[in-house]
């Protein structure tokens, strides 16, 4: 076993002087960022969309239809225009294109975009360096609106397609979700049923990372099976298009449009003539499949084995890990992972964070973080059996309206067993802080152990702006019983992008899978992989305790979803 992991971590050396280039595409901007063979960061480049590109006339990157409710989309061609500029960006610094071994990308999941007919021989495959990318692709799309992950207007197609494969919870063990209004299926038969004339005129349905990848090769990419598990149309255990998913639940005709699946690992091409000729890449420089911005997170954030858990503490709380024992259910997305084809990714998505926890730091502690943190350490770990659920927006998970419910569990120094819980209308400032942090960390732990993630986790990387909190640190890392790091950049999904080229121009040079870890092993010091340690576990008989609290919370949370919930099947 010994001299396996050796030569896999010799097969890992990148070549000394090359470079990898890695894209996120994303709701509001175009990031490029650039390692070298020890993932060192050696330069990075953004366009903002709304600011550098005013004549697509976006707000925060998309555009609302106010003449259909929950209808967001964005122009593709602004993607196209935004992936020309951040290579002139690059240009005008003397970038050495020509060093680049390898290209790869993020793309936000969900986003659809439709290729008209006889685009790919009249125009993807016949483009000029002489004439702009996006001059020469102004009217390759059928529909120049491409749904994106925003987008929540197809509730009645969602409804369809769950009946049609035998309810929710099948469609959920088949494609690794239930039915999301932004989750490519959906809009794509909304869009058959809305647009015959346009679905009928498209010959290739592309995500937005085979999409940009697309671009880069001058052909149809085919989409990579990680981000098309956020289709509802794969099969996400056997890597295949369901064909009832596709044609029965979908639409027509489907598979051809979509093209075949591919490895995230894989090579999709070498880069087309016209990057070569304007920007002077390589000639033989590869195009690595993009897949999902989450995924490509998970990249980027270095998580490589089964109980890695990252925290992303934003705008909305997101948990994603890796397992090798996926639980499909109606709560959470599983998708197979990107950089390796033995284990999955679960993740979990939550409406109500920073927004929520600043509502209640306002509300509590005058508006200051310090205050909050004081009234933190003013009460004691499970809070004497308070419990609380604070939705200040609509809430996925539970799926519960708008509301806060508050409760006094009974007996909270034994709470492992089944005990009465009072409902009152208030707490106190202290307790209503403790409440509300306690809260949304059980209900992580909670909700992905039931999706499969490994409890507890042999560590947990915490990301976004709530994440420079040490206090909320400490408390996650005695509610989960593990060590809190924290990442010291926060552009992971770039990064993940830059890491996926490497990796898969190693698997193409090796002729086979090599893992990622040992291409991590041999990272600089100073690459770009570094975590610093925040908080380490709590106490076992604390986390024990958390553990029974978890439960009860968690019988509470039934309760509220069957009495309030959009879906009292929960």
């Amino acid at each position: 076993m010994a001299s396996k992991a050796k030569a896999a971590a010799a097969a890992a050396i990148l070549p000394h002087d090359a470079l990898f280039l890695g894209f996120d595409s994303s709701t509001q901007s175009l990031k490029a960022t650039v390692v070298d063979a020890k993932l060192r960061i050696v330069t990075s480049e953004i366009v903002h969309f709304d600011s550098e590109l005013p004549h697509y006339k976006t707000k925060d990157g998309v555009h609302r239809d106010l003449s259909e409710n929950g209808r967001v989309t964005a122009p593709a061609l602004m993607w196209v225009e935004a992936l020309e500029c951040v290579l002139d960006k690059l240009k005008k610094r003397s970038f050495p294109f020509e060093a680049i071994k390898a290209v790869s990308g993020s793309g936000q999941q969900h986003g659809s975009v439709y290729w008209k007919k006889d685009t790919l021989n009249s125009k993807l495959q016949k483009l000029s360096h002489l004439e702009s990318l996006h001059g020469q692709l102004q009217d390759a799309f059928s529909t120049i609106h491409s749904p994106i992950w925003m987008d929540s207007s197809t509730f009645v197609q969602c409804k369809e397609i769950e009946e049609a494969l035998g309810g929710a919870v099948a469609l959920s063990l088949l494609t690794g979700s239930r039915a999301h209004e932004r989750y490519t299926g959906p809009q794509i038969r909304k869009l058959y049923q809305t647009q015959k004339e346009v679905y009928e005129n498209t010959e290739r349905i592309s995500l937005v990372s085979s999409f940009m990848a697309s671009l880069l090769v001058g052909d149809y990419v085919s989409i990579d099976y990680s981000d098309a598990a956020g289709m509802n149309l794969m099969d996400f255990k056997n890597r295949i298009w369901s064909h009832v998913a596709l044609e029965v639940a979908t639409a027509p005709h489907l598979e051809e449009k979509l093209g075949p699946l591919a490895p995230p690992h894989a090579v999709a091409g070498v880069i087309n003539p016209f990057f070569v000729e304007r920007y002077d890449f390589s000639a033989d420089c590869l195009v690595i499949q993009w897949s999902g911005d989450n995924l490509c997170s998970l990249a980027g954030l270095a998580l490589d084995h089964p109980g890695d858990v990252a925290v992303s503490l934003g705008t909305s709380d997101t948990v994603f890990g890796i397992t090798t024992n996926p639980l499909p259910g109606l709560e959470g997305h599983i998708f197979p992972n990107c950089v390796d084809p033995h284990s999955y990714m679960v993740m979990l998505v939550y409406k109500n964070g920073s927004l929520t926890r600043e509502e209640v730091r306002d509300r509590c502690a005058d508006g200051s973080w310090d205050h909050f943190n004081k009234l933190l350490d003013e009460t004691s770990p499970l809070n004497d059996g308070k419990v609380g659920f604070f939705y200040k927006y609509p809430e996925i998970l539970p799926p519960l309206p708008v509301g806060v419910h508050r409760f006094c569990v009974k007996e909270a120094e034994s709470l492992d067993d089944v005990a009465e819980a009072q409902e009152v209308l208030a707490f106190d400032p202290s307790t209503e802080v403790r409440s509300l942090v306690e809260g949304q960390f059980l209900s992580m732990k909670t909700h992905s152990q039931r999706i499969g993630m490994p409890m507890p986790p042999k560590r947990i990387i915490a990301t976004g702006g709530a994440s420079a909190n040490h206090r909320l640190l400490v408390l996650m890392a005695t509610i989960f019983g593990c060590d809190v790091y924290t990442a010291q950049r926060t552009d992971s999904a770039s990064l993940g992008a830059a890491f996926r080229a490497a990796h898969g121009w190693l698997c193409n040079d090796q002729k086979d899978f090599v893992p990622i870890a040992s291409m991590f092993a041999n990272a600089a010091e100073d690459g770009a992989i570094q975590f610093k340690l925040s908080a380490h576990a709590g106490p076992n008989d604390l986390q024990a305790k958390f553990a029974a609290l978890a439960k009860k919370r968690a019988e509470l949370e039934h309760m509220l979803v069957a009495k309030y919930g959009a879906n009292s099947t929960l």
